[in-house]
């Protein structure tokens, strides 16, 4: 017995932290999941990596770079020499002197043997004649631009996502109609039992209630259909779990919002197209110093080495000694041999490449600035066109709230007549139909005016999830 309630304390521990850990899913963290989750988004970030990698590569440009280098083969060098008239002095009472004809000394110098050279070099740009500098303002430029849309792509997820979870309480409001529409119709069919026994009414009229009743319940189906498949989307949105998504209940209410400024300046897609254009003034600043020299430092240090040489030549050294030259000397090297300077490049003229580049520069800005008018033109349109649809979807509830109140009052004052006989189960049934589509009506509109707010937000760059 100890046991056993020692074991079912267990389990009631237990019980709380299973459900604790099932809980539904708030707007916040389906949002937080998507944008997570969402491949476009990912995308975006990936891309904008390459902004990043650009910028820090231009910063590394002023870095040293050390090169080592080396190499080892077979060397051979031959060379021609002939000499040219040379007039020998006399000298008194030792040589009387002379003259040696031109080509006296015509001969081939040869030398081979395994040669191997090594060389370590390092090199700093010191001035890169102004480019690099607005290469990089017009890099940060760009990464503002591509962080900027990618915001939009966040609103986007964030429209998307409150969509399909204003559609969950959609179909869960009407759930909740058709089931208190299936109640009215269970008390109404009791009713007509007794009426039908009295014989109030016909048996046919007995029969539309059944139908009414069948058609309601084929209605259930179609909404497990539609909770299903809304589950199904925000899935595959978020990544979440089906069974914690399954437990959402959210409730559909309107969205207050007053549009307090008309400027569309503040849109990111107008932010972004700034900044692009920005970008582009100082790639045209960075093409155009394509003629401003560029400084280096270099130093360097060289190993050279040739083994099992051989220097001969083809004929004797001297005239009339009957020898030629032939030696095979120990190994020989070189080293150190150093070098170190500073250096300049000038372009004074590149073939128009640089000039072509500025141009090139030039008309991106211009497209960048065309774009500008046209979102610009578009994004006033907009906001007109979401303003009045966020007026239109408010009048709406108005409406269909009214719609409503009268279809509740029918049905009642039908419900009565249908007790004392003097009205048909079709009258019933119509009254029924009519209070069923009121409702639902009501609940779409509220959809839609959330929709509209939405929209209405967005054209004014203040889409925040806390108003949601």
């Amino acid at each position: 017995m100890k046991t056993f309630k020692n074991n079912l304390g267990k389990l009631l521990l237990f019980f709380p932290l299973v459900f604790s850990a099932q809980q539904a899913p708030t707007l916040q963290e389906l949002i937080d999941s998507a944008l997570v989750n969402d491949g476009s988004l990912t995308q975006q970030t990936l891309e904008n990596k390459y902004t990043k990698l650009d910028d820090q590569k231009l910063k590394d440009v002023f870095l040293p770079k050390v090169d080592i280098s080396g190499k080892a083969g077979y060397l051979y060098a031959s060379a021609h020499l002939k000499s040219p008239e040379i007039g020998i002095p006399p000298i008194p009472g030792i040589f009387p002197g002379a003259i040696l004809p031109e080509g006296q000394l015509d001969n081939n110098l040869n030398i081979s043997g395994l040669s191997a050279l090594a060389k370590a070099e390092a090199s700093v740009l010191l001035y890169s004649g102004g480019k690099v500098k607005y290469l990089k303002e017009a890099n940060r430029e760009k990464n503002i631009s591509e962080n900027l849309l990618m915001q939009k792509s966040r609103d986007e997820i964030i429209t998307e996502v409150s969509k399909a979870y204003d559609q969950m309480a959609l179909v869960q409001e009407s759930k909740k109609v058709l089931d208190e529409a299936k109640k009215r119709l269970d008390i109404n069919r009791k009713t007509a039992d007794k009426a039908l026994g009295y014989g109030l009414i016909t048996p046919y009229d007995r029969k539309k209630i059944e139908l009414a009743q069948a058609t309601l319940d084929s209605k259930l189906v179609e909404y497990e259909g539609k909770k299903e498949l809304l589950i199904t989307q925000i899935e595959i949105l978020t990544g979440i779990e089906r069974e914690r998504i399954a437990l959402i209940q959210p409730q559909l209410q309107t969205i207050s919002y007053e549009v307090l400024d008309q400027n569309i300046e503040n849109r990111v897609e107008i932010q972004a197209l700034n900044h692009g254009i920005k970008a582009t003034d100082y790639k045209i600043k960075a093409e155009e110093r394509w003629w401003v020299p560029k400084v280096q430092a270099q130093t360097s240090l060289s190993y050279f080495g040739l083994f099992n040489s051989n220097i001969s030549t083809s004929k004797e050294l001297l005239p009339n000694t009957g020898k030629k030259l032939d030696l095979n000397p120990a190994n020989t090297s070189v080293f150190p041999l150093f070098q170190a300077g500073i250096g300049f490049k000038w372009d004074v003229f590149d073939g128009n490449e640089g000039k072509h580049l500025v141009e090139k520069a030039k008309i991106e800005k211009e497209i960048l600035e065309n774009k500008k008018r046209d979102a610009s033109k578009k994004l006033n349109l907009n906001l007109a066109n979401n303003q009045t649809n966020y007026t239109i979807a408010n009048a709406q509830i108005k409406l269909k709230e009214k719609s409503r109140e009268i279809a509740k009052e029918g049905l009642e004052q039908v419900e009565k007549e249908f007790r004392y006989g003097t009205k048909t189960s079709s009258a019933l049934i119509d009254a029924e139909n009519d209070l069923e589509n009121a409702e639902l009506e009501l609940q779409t509109a509220i959809f839609n005016q959330r929709r509209s707010a939405i929209e209405l937000m967005k054209s004014t760059q203040n889409l925040q999830i806390q108003n949601l």
